[in-house]
């Protein structure tokens, strides 16, 4: 049962859901708020993040100073430095006159970084000495400003992937992150699923004056099952979309699934849809040179039936060797042949030894493959202009056949 404090907490800010993981998220927000430690927030993209920072700021002594919330990405790199620490008369083509920035602006309250990982390193160094100091300096200035601010941040992506790649600074996420708070997605939320799509189409009925929706037991079950990408944002999206175009007030299964984009009953991902040509050209030629040896193998394999054939054939002549021969043979083609191949083209149990081989299959074989061996050497003499050693290397064959083959293919 939840506390009673955690359900005044929701009513206030507009929050809602029943979930642990969200109830945990809003304990732990309550619980840092009195401090002055900074604070990340992490989560995918539409799961909510801007309300916990309002709650930080609400239950801090800092509540009747300045909130503001700031989206680093939406604010262009050049410009980034000025709107956050302020810029002096002259000190860009376009500063007319001074202007504080948003640190100085909230100097005994809070900000809010949205989308922190946005923020070009140049800045992030500047807002690292904030961190450590509460000192910056306007962009064009060499006096330094002190601010009292309490700085919450928030993002979306990896943070640990993106300092691998060098995108965000190490040193800085330590200095955001003294508290860390996931929000988890709408897909860990399904009990809370329901509630906020009632929620959304109800106040978008109102707002509207017209009949809220309902939905069938299978359209919410449909509901509930998706995997919500968009989270939140996307869920709104679609109980106002549904709200305004149906017609029919009680949503059904089949209804509800032209609106959820690529939904599987079986939650499989859809493997083929994202190959691009690129991806298929190189996967054929890969196929090619797959044939390409198949076919040697064929041939070797046609050489390897006739001489054990002949050995068969004269041992039984000069020992008068029995049916006991055979098995050995059909042992020996077996280990180097699939299981079906073998059992279908040489069961020697129900063939004369002469007949083992079915040479008019072999060869229609080859010959089907001979074409897709000419494209591949000229694919291959093409990606390299012409030069036989590299081409040969690409092949996974010795230029001394490669030209063999040139010469038996008449290959220009």
């Amino acid at each position: 049962m939840e506390k009673p404090d955690l359900i005044k907490i929701k009513l206030r800010f507009g929050i809602i859901g029943n979930s642990a993981g969200l109830n945990r998220a809003i304990d732990i927000a309550v619980q840092v708020a009195p401090t002055d430690l900074s604070v990340l927030i992490t989560g995918e993209s539409g799961v909510g993040k801007e309300a916990l920072p309002q709650i930080i700021h609400q239950f801090s002594a800092r509540k009747h100073g300045s909130y503001i919330a700031v989206n680093c990405g939406a604010i262009p790199e050049g410009t980034i430095d000025s709107e956050l620490f302020g810029h002096e008369k002259g000190s860009f083509t376009g500063a007319y006159e001074g202007r504080k920035g948003y640190f100085e602006v909230a100097n005994g309250g809070t900000i809010f970084l949205d989308e922190v990982a946005e923020l070009p390193l140049s800045t992030q160094v500047r807002l690292l000495r904030v961190l450590e100091t509460g000192e910056f300096m306007r962009v064009g200035s060499s006096k330094v400003i002190k601010t009292n601010v309490r700085v919450i941040a928030a993002t979306n992506v990896d943070v640990a992937s993106a300092i691998q790649h060098g995108k965000f600074r190490e040193d800085l996420f330590y200095r955001l992150s003294s508290v860390p708070i996931e929000i988890p997605p709408l897909r860990q939320r399904k009990e809370d699923i329901p509630l906020l799509f009632r929620k959304f189409a109800v106040d978008f009925a109102d707002r509207n004056r017209m009949p809220s929706i309902s939905l069938s037991d299978d359209a919410l079950a449909m509901l509930v099952n998706y995997p919500w990408p968009g989270n939140i944002r996307q869920l709104k999206n679609i109980a106002e979309q549904i709200s305004i175009i149906e017609e029919k007030r009680l949503i059904t299964a089949d209804v509800m699934r032209t609106y959820l984009p690529d939904y599987s009953e079986s939650k499989l991902p859809a493997l083929y849809d994202s190959i691009d040509q690129k991806t298929f050209s190189t996967e054929r030629e890969i196929l090619y040179k797959i044939l390409f040896d198949m076919r040697n193998d064929m041939n070797e394999l046609k050489k390897f039936v006739h001489e054990n054939a002949q050995k068969t054939s004269s041992e039984s002549e000069m020992h008068h060797v029995g049916p006991h021969v055979v098995p050995k043979f059909v042992h020996d083609v077996e280990t180097i042949l699939p299981e079906e191949k073998s059992s279908r083209k040489f069961d020697i149990s129900r063939e004369p030894i002469d007949d083992i081989q079915d040479t008019e299959e072999i060869i229609e074989e080859s010959l089907s493959l001979s074409d897709k061996e000419i494209e591949l050497i000229k694919k291959a003499l093409e990606k390299h202009n012409g030069k036989r050693k590299h081409a040969a290397g690409e092949l996974g064959i010795s230029e001394r056949t490669l030209y063999r083959k040139i010469k038996e293919y008449n290959i220009e």
